[in-house]
């Protein structure tokens, strides 16, 4: 339940992540940075973690709840020492969301090997890095909720995306696992899996007529075996965050292991 309090009698509702510790990978771009702040806006403190340093610290200009940490989550070592000095500058992580992806599109007969690894080494173990060691510490205080950002791609076959979707595949399962290995501690585990989203990445697949490229996807792509999208719009970070909150909040207290679409309908929820 939220917390009440107020100035001259007068009540103001306060968030249930104020004051939480929560980290947040991939948080330099995209849904990662619309999560941080999300969670900040909530009055969370945020540790926003990304390889990439420069885009941390225009995020944490933007907010002062939000403390920038450079990390790869490819190293393993650098990881569990992150979380560490989180941890101990920060206070106890309450909340992990995973958000660290990368997009090597390509026909398997096509993909080059060090794509293949390098999707795989972000998008899947870099989840477990940071769940494994975000997770002992949670599962010792018997407390704590952990999203994994996944993708419908995960569940529906994409042409040009197989290293994708099996990595996403891969971090869905993972993440449902160790929900199940954790839930007698208290420690909840569940995927947000957005379909097509205004980013960064999505906008890099658009090419030159970013207008056409968006109908397409609303529309469909018969060529492709590819759906469209019956809500008639593409997702914006704020939609995937929105997910990412709620099922890191108390109000998901009884959720676990639970893959949530967010994708207009695209999947049909195949």
């Amino acid at each position: 339940m939220p917390n009440l309090a107020g100035r001259r009698g007068c009540p103001v509702q306060r968030s249930e992540f104020d004051g939480a510790v929560a980290m947040v990978t991939g948080a330099g771009q995209g849904i990662g940075a619309a999560v941080a702040r999300a969670l900040a806006a909530e009055g969370a403190v945020v540790a926003a973690v990304d390889r990439n340093p420069g885009p941390l610290a225009a995020l944490a200009a933007d907010s002062p709840a939000v403390r920038p940490y450079a990390l790869d989550v490819t190293d393993s070592q650098a990881v569990d020492e992150t979380v560490d000095l989180i941890e101990r500058q920060l206070g106890p992580l309450a909340v992990l969301v995973n958000v660290a992806g990368i997009l090597r599109t390509a026909p398997v007969v096509e993909l080059a090997d060090e794509d293949w690894a390098e999707t795989f080494a972000v998008n899947a173990t870099g989840v477990f890095h940071a769940s494994r060691a975000v997770g002992r510490r949670m599962a010792a205080r018997g407390a704590g909720a952990m999203v994994t950002v996944g993708s419908n791609a995960a569940g529906v076959p994409r042409a040009g995306m197989a290293a994708y979707a099996a990595s996403k595949a891969a971090a869905t399962m993972f993440t449902r696992c160790l929900g199940l290995e954790l839930a007698r501690s208290g420690v909840r585990c569940n995927i947000v899996s957005p379909g097509s989203t205004d980013t960064e990445m999505q906008r890099a697949l658009w090419g030159a007529d970013p207008e056409a490229a968006e109908r397409r996807v609303i529309d469909g792509d018969p060529g492709a075996w590819r759906v469209g999208i019956p809500l008639g719009r593409i997702a914006a970070p704020a939609d995937i965050a929105d997910a990412v909150l709620f099922l890191a909040s108390d109000r998901a207290r009884h959720i676990t292991m639970h893959d949530l679409y967010v994708d207009g309908g695209a999947t049909l929820r195949a």
